[in-house]
């Protein structure tokens, strides 16, 4: 009697080998660079895009204080529900993936710029201010230092929000990337397959979380 069926499960063998046949065709290269490359690059684009958001804030106080609601309210739709529509307005292609991990990145990076701009020390500012500094000058030398940690801290957070999102666009429509490859597999009952992708998308996922913390102990140099 079998305690586990290999139909729905089945076994590190047969996944050794679905991997190997796919890696000899090719074509698992081809899907990991297309998920890849959309992560990175939406997380990049995100984390670069709300840090700026963020930091902008701290120029105006109106500015803030009106659009920090409507960011807040942004922030609390799932932005996998709008995957549909992103695919409607960029196409099946590799644009849809990116524009979707960057928007589950850019307000989470955004949110906690901010929170590291409402950390600035007032009395700071107005020591250098009436030492004679200009705008501009406490902005880089102490606002962007001051905000920096926080982030960086969001750093890990967006890496597997942009991956998540990528992933789920390459479920709705995709004609590359492991997303993509996962659904095929479960369409024709392939759960060889299937496991090659979800064990091709663990590695993934940590080493981009490693590339991360790197990433994170650079930015921090000398705080």
């Amino acid at each position: 009697m079998k305690v586990i069926d290999p139909y729905y499960w089945s076994s590190p063998s047969l996944i050794v080998q679905t991997g190997l046949q796919v890696l000899k065709e090719g074509s698992l290269y081809t899907d990991l660079l297309y998920t890849a490359g959309a992560t990175i690059l939406g997380f990049i684009l995100g984390t670069i895009g709300g840090a700026i958001l963020g930091l902008s804030f701290w120029w105006s106080s109106l500015y803030s204080r009106i659009t920090e609601p409507y960011m807040v309210a942004f922030n609390a739709i799932p932005k996998l529900a709008l995957a549909p529509v992103l695919v409607i307005l960029f196409g099946i292609g590799f644009n849809s993936k990116v524009v979707l991990a960057f928007m589950m990145t850019i307000i989470v990076t955004a949110l906690a710029a901010y929170s590291g701009v409402k950390a600035v020390d007032q009395d700071l500012e107005k020591l250098l201010y009436s030492l004679g500094a200009k705008r501009y000058h406490v902005f880089s030398k102490v606002v962007v230092p001051t905000s920096m940690p926080w982030i960086v801290s969001s750093l890990k957070i967006n890496i597997a929000l942009s991956l998540a999102g990528t992933i789920v666009g390459e479920f709705i429509s995709a004609q590359h990337g492991i997303g993509r490859m996962i659904l095929y597999a479960g369409q024709v009952m392939n759960i060889n397959l299937v496991w090659v992708g979800v064990v091709v998308l663990s590695i993934l996922s940590i080493v981009m979380y490693l590339g991360t913390l790197y990433l994170e102990k650079w930015l921090l140099k000398g705080h």
